[in-house]
């Protein structure tokens, strides 16, 4: 029998319950908990570019990229309608693109390059475009991890160091733990049937295998991923701010 919810944050009730967890909210925390990081971690912070960056990421990763992903197959069981989703995806990242345009002009035309990367991106992977080139564990961590980083760290001071490309590196680590976690129960919770044996520990004691114990330890680490990367992304910003 399959688990009753598709995701440990799966909401049940009707439309707003699939809405919310369409967007898969402690992921999309963790990631712009990147952004944060990528600004935290620049030389000056500049606020009024941080909020528009993370509201920017919010639409078309949390939002745009979360609907296009529920096309593929319905993975989180939700009713809205594929014209919603559809509707709600393009208008999000067109959304997210308007502001990437507006930083453009505001700051320097290369910002271009990051909106149009972000937004193959986006399309690329959730549609599972070119035969699936551009998804897998990999990419999704330069995506979702390394990415939001760099360009939040660009915006900031337009430029990029030695300290721009470790951080990235961090947070592309970051995206793949929470893959290798994910991954797993993922694929337990959606499509596992059943779950049989037994682990013989070397005193002789038994431990039956079950769903809810192969699935607990990992969902139990990506809680606490979710919790712990944005809130030391909150913590370096407080602490830039108090300089």
């Amino acid at each position: 029998m399959k688990s009753a919810r598709p995701a440990f944050y799966a909401v049940e009730g009707g439309r707003w319950a699939d809405l919310l967890t369409l967007l898969h909210p402690p992921y999309t925390i963790l990631h712009l908990g990147f952004v944060c990081l990528g600004a935290a971690l620049a030389p000056e912070v500049r606020y009024d570019r941080l909020l528009a960056t993370l509201v920017a990421f919010f639409l078309a990763v949390g939002v745009a990229a979360h609907l296009l992903d529920e096309l593929q197959g319905r993975p989180l069981r939700t009713s809205i309608s594929t014209v919603w989703l559809k509707a709600g995806a393009a208008t999000s990242l067109a959304v997210a693109c308007a502001i990437g345009i507006v930083g453009a002009v505001e700051i320097s035309p290369l910002l271009l390059l990051f909106v149009l990367a972000g937004a193959s991106a986006v399309v690329a992977y959730n549609l599972e475009l070119f035969g699936g080139l551009f998804h897998g564990d990999l990419q999704f961590g330069l995506f979702w991890g390394a990415f939001p980083f760099l360009t939040a760290n660009w915006v900031m001071t337009e430029s990029f160091d030695v300290i721009s490309v470790l951080g990235a590196a961090g947070c592309l680590a970051l995206t793949m733990v929470q893959r290798s976690l994910s991954n797993p129960v993922r694929r337990l919770r959606r499509h596992g049937k059943l779950v049989e044996g037994h682990v013989t520990y070397d005193d002789g004691s038994m431990v039956a295998l079950s769903r809810a114990e192969l699935i607990a330890a990992p969902e139990r680490a990506l809680r606490y991923l979710t919790v712990a990367v944005p809130m030391l992304a909150a913590a370096l910003l407080a602490f830039r701010a108090l300089e």
